[in-house]
């Protein structure tokens, strides 16, 4: 029953914020090929429930074909972003193409961030669980690392390393947290949080989701990613 639930919010919401979306999905594609060649999705590898590959939608945000030559996790300096994408990854809007993965039950609005299968095979059998779950638009590691591109501009030519030892250890305590405490109306709270931090940029945490921030700020020493 939860996971019919799940899934008919899911296609429901897809399926209106798709409708409503439209006229802005139809402005951002063609400002997208008209900005580079390259089309106008993104259509890259990920690992989904059960360690299932699809193919995630993203509004294109860089040149064609770039993902894997370079680092992973992408700097706002990085040379492959388009003139257009730096404003789509910066606002989030390269993200809300993913209502088609959602629809089409490759993801869920809520769920762990979908991962590359170069990270998911460092997964250790205490994580695995996380591939119990659709992957998600937004969780609480999303929200946490919302501004994660300023550490990664920081460290430079070192931001896969930086993701390795300073994002993903808190990254990985989130999701895992998820795994073991959603519900229908946790999700509720989670949307309701993503747009309240995108639109005020707010620091705030629920108390649960901070309460396991401070415990891995106070144990990760040097590590330790710096909130944004």
């Amino acid at each position: 029953m939860k996971a019919f639930i799940k899934r008919t919010f899911d296609i429901v919401l897809s399926s209106v914020g798709l409708i409503i979306l439209s006229p802005i999905f139809l402005v951002l594609s063609i400002i997208i090929v008209i900005d580079s060649k390259g089309g106008v999705f993104f259509r890259g590898e990920r690992v989904g429930k059960n360690g299932k590959t699809f193919r995630i939608f993203k509004f294109r945000s860089m040149k064609k074909d770039c993902e894997g030559k370079g680092s992973y996790n992408v700097s706002d300096h990085d040379e492959r972003i388009t003139k257009v994408g730096h404003f789509l990854r910066k606002s989030k809007l390269d993200e809300m193409a993913q209502l088609i993965n959602v629809f089409l039950g490759d993801m869920s609005f809520v769920g762990p961030r979908p991962e590359l299968r170069y990270y998911v095979d460092m997964y250790t059998e205490k994580e695995m669980p996380i591939l119990d779950l659709k992957p998600g638009i937004t969780d609480w590691a999303s929200i946490v690392n919302s501004q994660q591109y300023i550490g990664f501009t920081k460290a430079g030519a070192n931001s896969d390393e930086y993701y390795l030892q300073c994002v993903r250890p808190l990254k990985l305590k989130l999701q895992l947290y998820y795994r073991y405490n959603n519900g229908f109306f946790s999700d509720l709270y989670c949307i309701f949080f993503t747009v309240i931090k995108v639109v005020s940029k707010t620091k705030k945490l629920p108390d649960d989701i901070q309460k396991i921030v401070d415990e891995h700020m106070e144990t990760a020493g040097q590590y330790a990613y710096e909130l944004q």
